[in-house]
């Protein structure tokens, strides 16, 4: 990740604004020809710390029979001295065979628990959330399988001189990194479909209180900042809990990469297949300065080095965040391809070439920093069909306060969360079917408080995807709690406009204060998944939101497979290229 150490957080700087530098601006040498559809021009540190990968022991013997076949006389002798002397050949190679094969197995069991743990020290950790969402983990289908749910994270750090000569920036390297590309990689229950899921980096969402990764400072909730900020605030745990907040969705693990670390896995992989559907050429124009330095001959390329890096890059060329975001979707498509036709997870040569260069390109969360979980991680993976591979980026529209830099999420991209949160294939090649089998024995849960002792507040949130408000929607829900026993339900004076229904109690109550509200959305029929722990509530709270503007009980929507909103689905065969950066090939 180009550091050593989990960098200290200090005060807040002043963050630029994401276009001022990052993944898609100011590559360094930005506009100059890499060559058509060839490997990096930049000089970049290999990868430290390679080990041998293979030994073997050769062993010989002559096994004659010499003295056997003196012992026999006439023909019928030979013929069974040739015979006794064969087999007593035979019996001296297997004696040199069975010795040369505990030769190996001690030499290398030895060697292989060193490289085992250099492959281990390699790999760099932190905490896996910076907050506190309240969101907790789907509970298991009958089979006992949970949905993965892992954070894809492109940092753009300058902390090493490889990030610096890949990135340009000098002067930014002491400035704490961003977020610059953020994707979730969503793996079904049942291991048939996954999901990439992108945020468009200037996209402007609701970001939790943070700790650093030291723990030693806090930043405040914010509403009016760009995803991105967020890796500023508190690492990559403060990425993790912010997509929490937002989605409802419980995320395992995070796993980040720099700069160079994109560089070594393309390199790794012996390259990426993309495709763009006529010559482009990303550099600076007369009136957009900046530019990754992109330049590919129409038709499909296997880019690796620095124009892997240029590739995920690219913004002003594919036209917007949006088409960016398409563009990196097709690079991770393209290496999962690779990666099944080279037999990466059974492959011994190659899964240990894998491991060498994919340990020192990434930071993970905590829980999964070793080879053998991010060995096991992979092995949930491999089975997953790339036509089961849905790839999408939420609809955003301009943010109102700055609409020419920053994007906020249209209202239609609740029911991505939605279908996240409940598991619904996003894909439409195959419905989800529910699992069979027995079902598993579950921790038991508190019992709630009887309905009358619990007070409930309710909030008026129906306004929160700009319509305006439902009158009085909160006493109505308020009056219906009243009548199903919550006879201490009020409803509250103020409203707060919120996208989904979602009901908090106060953290410290823990497993009790999750029973007792719990209770509260079994009554009105909300799902499980409305109900979050939050620091700062004083007691439970009902938000009843845009998704529940009439009736007092919830219907939940039926999400189908595959039934996505208008501009999710972003897979694409080629790349269009904005007509100002096409390029003839030749000039």
């Amino acid at each position: 990740m180009g550091q050593n150490s989990v960098r200290r957080e200090g005060t807040q700087p002043s963050v630029p604004h994401a276009r001022e530098r990052g993944w898609d601006d100011e590559l360094h040498g930005a506009g100059e020809a890499t060559g058509a559809g060839g490997g990096s021009t930049t000089s970049v540190p290999a990868p430290a710390g390679r080990a041998a990968r293979r030994c073997g022991t050769t062993g010989s013997g002559d096994g004659d029979g010499d003295g056997t076949a003196t012992a026999a006389s006439g023909a019928g002798g030979r013929a069974a001295a040739r015979k006794q002397a064969k087999k007593a050949g035979k019996r001296k190679v297997l004696r040199w065979s069975a010795i040369a094969v505990s030769v190996v197995i001690l030499g290398t069991a030895g060697a292989g628990y060193a490289y085992y743990q250099h492959l281990n020290n390699n790999i760099q950790g932190g905490v896996r959330a910076g907050g506190d969402s309240g969101v907790k983990k789907a509970a298991p289908n009958a089979l006992g399988d949970t949905p993965l749910n892992i954070l894809l994270i492109g940092s753009d750090s300058r902390a090493s001189a490889a990030n610096v000569a890949l990135g340009g920036g000098k002067d930014l390297k002491d400035d704490k990194p961003r977020a610059d590309v953020q994707m979730l990689l969503h793996v079904s229950a049942d291991r048939q479909n996954a999901s990439l899921i992108s945020i468009p980096r200037d996209t402007v969402v609701p970001i939790p209180e943070c700790r650093s990764e030291d723990g030693k400072e806090t930043f405040p909730a914010t509403t009016n900042q760009p995803i991105n900020s967020t890796l500023a605030r508190g690492g990559p745990g403060c990425t993790l809990t912010t997509w929490e907040t937002l989605t409802g969705a419980y995320i395992d693990h995070w796993m980040m990469v720099d700069f160079a670390g994109v560089v070594a896995m393309a390199d790794e992989v012996g390259g990426v297949p993309v495709c763009v559907k006529t010559g482009v050429w990303d550099k600076s124009n007369a009136i957009v300065k900046g530019g990754s330095g992109l330049k590919l001959p129409e038709g499909t390329h296997e880019v690796q080095g620095e124009q892997a890096l240029q590739w995920l890059r690219t913004r002003h060329a594919f036209g917007s965040d949006q088409n960016r975001a398409k563009a990196q979707h097709m690079y991770l498509n393209g290496m999962l391809k690779k990666l099944q036709q080279q037999n990466a997870w059974t492959d011994t040569g190659r899964l240990m070439g894998l491991a060498e260069t994919g340990t020192e390109a990434i930071k993970v969360s905590d829980e999964i920093k070793s080879v053998a979980k991010l060995f096991e991680l992979g092995m949930q993976l491999k089975n997953v069909k790339v036509d089961r591979l849905s790839t999408i980026t939420i609809p955003t529209k301009e943010y109102p306060a700055r609409p020419k830099e920053w994007l906020e999420p249209l209202a239609s991209s609740e029911k991505i969360w939605s279908m996240l949160r409940e598991d619904v294939a996003m894909d439409k090649n195959g419905d989800k079917a529910p699992a069979k089998g027995k079902p598993t024995s579950a921790k038991p849960k508190k019992t709630a408080a009887a309905p009358a002792s619990l007070a409930v507040t309710v909030v008026n949130g129906t306004d929160g995807n700009g319509e305006p408000a439902v009158e009085g929607r909160a006493k109505t829900i308020a009056t219906a709690l009243q009548e199903k026993g919550f006879t201490e339900a009020v409803s509250a004076q103020e409203g707060k406009p919120g996208k989904g229904t979602v009901i908090v109690y106060p953290k410290a109550s823990g497993d009790q204060g999750r029973a007792d509200a719990e209770s509260v959305a079994t009554a009105l029929g909300l799902p499980p998944s409305t109900v979050r722990a939050d620091a700062a509530a004083e007691g439970i709270v009902l938000t009843v939101g845009a998704d529940w503007r009439e009736g007092t009980t919830y219907e939940k929507s039926q999400d189908k497979a595959g039934d996505l909103p208008e501009g999710a689905s972003d897979k694409a065969e080629c790349m269009d290229v904005y007509s100002v950066y096409k390029w003839d090939g030749k000039s």
